[in-house]
């Protein structure tokens, strides 16, 4: 697996806070031109590279005279707007030191959460590689809200490796990988390889640090949530980023659980909005975990939310359990009307199922 991401042609990095500021809150030159110097390396041997940066509320937080990381969400966007402009610009000289253009892209959850507006992401980075200019990725803390986020960067950069089909993801931290408990800790074992949820058992992963909102544990929530999505994962140190990006023999790897998953059934599971709920019976919620075939109005039991036909709903087991996602064909109103019957019982233009099994992705599948 090590070999599959050294030889990856298409990655997605990510940088934390720590790794792009200095002690004094400050953009750091020497930093970031380390890590282009190793993305550099890696391009010349025809990787594509795409790059989730986080720091930008860290690098605002000297120009603006502030000691702490801001704890208010308008102080917080206020230092992002500060922070994005000194970000881009280095980000932009170090790479103009090898004649590469870098292009910023800033997202937020909404963004990802609505399908047109993922698509319209999707194809900007695309377009920016295809022109060779390297996609420089944050979420866009100047907007969006705490409801509203996707909470750190290490999700975004999950999301973000799906959206654009990465052969791989590399999330760059400043410990050298997984341990299962604070590697600061006596005893503490290093964790070398996850190849499913059996081997986090005992982990304890921590929050995250002074500049930064995402810790230990919201990366291994990324690693997991990209491996489960098929795509292998090397969670190594920021020093490291050179071994990192040319033989991966650092940190640790999360083995994909699975083939890889179609992008619109992941984004479905992860990313998307949802409009509504859907309980289904127990002999429907089966089916459903199966995976492979479609929700009939027979199965449903119940509707709630006021969704249309082509949102993306929730469905839920008798037990209340969230087991799956996908493309309601109706709207509430119309589907409260169906509910349990056969389809021998509906008109004519009502037979279509519920959920078609093109557009309907199980949890359980995917676990």
């Amino acid at each position: 697996m090590r070999e599959e991401i050294a030889g990856a042609k298409k990655i997605v990095v990510k940088l934390g806070s720590s790794s792009v500021t200095d002690d004094n809150y400050a953009v750091s030159p020497e930093k970031i031109n380390r890590f282009v110097d190793a993305c550099q390396a890696r391009m010349e041997r025809g990787t594509d590279v795409i790059i989730v940066s986080s720091g930008a509320v860290a690098a605002g937080m000297a120009p603006m005279g502030l000691k702490s990381r801001p704890n208010d969400l308008a102080t917080k966007q206020a230092a992002a707007a500060v922070g994005q402009v000194h970000l881009a610009y280095q980000w932009g000289r170090s790479f103009a030191r090898y004649g590469r253009t870098t292009g910023q892209v800033l997202l937020t959850a909404s963004d990802a959460a609505e399908r047109s507006r993922a698509r319209n992401a999707q194809r900007t980075v695309e377009r920016l590689r295809q022109l060779r200019c390297v996609p420089i990725i944050n979420e866009n803390d100047t907007v969006a809200t705490s409801e509203l986020r996707f909470g750190d960067n290490d999700r975004l950069a999950a999301i973000v490796a799906h959206l654009i089909s990465a052969d791989a993801l590399v999330l760059l931290s400043d410990v050298d990988g997984l341990y299962d408990r604070n590697p600061a800790e006596p005893g503490a074992q290093f964790v070398s390889d996850v190849t499913g949820v059996e081997d986090l058992a005992g982990v304890v992963a921590g929050d995250g640090g002074r500049v930064g909102t995402g810790g230990m544990a919201s990366k291994v929530s990324a690693a997991r949530l990209a491996s489960r999505g098929g795509i292998p994962v090397l969670l190594a140190s920021a020093d490291n980023i050179g071994p990192a990006l040319s033989t991966a023999q650092v940190g640790t790897v999360f083995h994909p659980e699975q083939g890889r998953v179609k992008a619109w059934k992941f984004w479905a599971l992860y990313a998307a909005d949802v409009s509504g709920v859907v309980r289904v019976d127990e002999g429907a919620a089966q089916v459903v975990q199966r995976g492979g075939y479609s929700l009939l109005p027979v199965g449903v039991t119940e509707v709630d939310g006021d969704f249309r036909s082509g949102d993306i709903v929730e469905i839920q087991n008798p037990q209340g359990t969230t087991i799956a996602r996908g493309e309601v064909a109706y709207d509430a109103k119309t589907l409260h009307g169906m509910v349990g019957k056969h389809t021998h019982e509906l008109p004519e233009g009502m037979k279509r199922p519920v959920i078609h099994a093109d557009y309907l992705s199980s949890y359980s599948s995917h676990a």
